[in-house]
C-alpha cells in the first residue's frame, strides 16, 4: 500500500505520525526517515521516547536532511543537500529490504523530488524492491503526479486559514 499526504496546508507530517502511532499501538514497526528536516529540533524527535514504552511496537526516527533548502538562513551548497537527499534514499532502500519494518514513511521526500534533489525515477526505483508486505507513507509538498496515479490513498491538506497570515509565529509542540 502506498498512501501520500500532500498540498500546501499543515498537518502532512502530523497525519504520517498519527498513522504511525495507531500502527505503533497495534504493535507495528515503524520508521521514518526525514528527507529535509535536519539540525531543526520539532516535536516529533521526542517521540523515540515513546517506542521505549511500547515494546510491542516500534518507532524509529531518522533525520538524514540537512534542513530547510534555500530559505530561513541555509547557507549549504546546494550539492550538500543532493548528497544528503541521495544518501537518504539509500539508507530506506536498504531499511526497506531489510524485513524489519511494517511501515515506512518518507518524510518531506515529495519536496526533495520538487526541488530536484533527487529524481522521480530514484523514487519509482525505490518503488520496484519494496516488498507486498510493507505499507509506504510519502509526504511533502508537491507530490509528482505519476506519485499521486501509483498511490492507493492520496490526502491533499490545503490551508483555508493559518495564523501565520495574521502575523502569529509557529509555536514548538504545534507546528513544528
Amino acid at each position: 500500500m502506498l498512501y501520500i499526504f500532500t498540498g500546501n496546508g499543515k498537518g502532512k507530517t502530523t497525519a504520517a505520525l498519527g498513522q504511525a502511532m495507531r500502527a505503533v499501538g497495534e504493535g507495528k514497526r515503524v520508521l521514518m526517515v526525514q528527507f529535509i528536516k535536519g539540525p531543526w529540533k520539532s516535536g516529533e524527535d521526542e517521540i523515540k521516547v515513546i517506542s521505549e514504552r511500547t515494546p510491542e511496537g516500534v518507532f524509529k526516527l531518522v533525520k538524514m536532511g540537512k534542513g530547510f533548502v534555500g530559505i530561513l538562513g541555509d547557507t549549504l551548497p546546494r550539492e550538500e543537500h543532493e548528497k544528503a537527499a541521495e544518501h537518504t534514499l539509500e539508507y530506506a532502500k536498504k531499511e526497506a529490504a531489510s524485513g524489519n519494518w511494517d511501515i515506512i514513511i518518507l518524510d518531506e521526500i515529495n519536496n526533495a523530488v520538487s526541488l530536484g534533489l533527487i529524481t522521480k525515477e530514484q523514487v519509482f526505483d525505490f518503488f520496484t524492491i519494496i516488498p507486498d508486505s510493507l505499507f509506504l507513507i510519502l509526504t511533502g509538498r508537491d507530490a509528482p503526479k505519476e506519485f499521486i496515479e501509483r498511490a492507493d490513498l492520496v490526502t491533499e491538506m490545503r490551508d483555508l486559514k493559518h495564523p501565520y497570515e495574521k502575523g502569529i509565529r509557529a509555536k514548538r509542540g504545534i507546528e513544528y
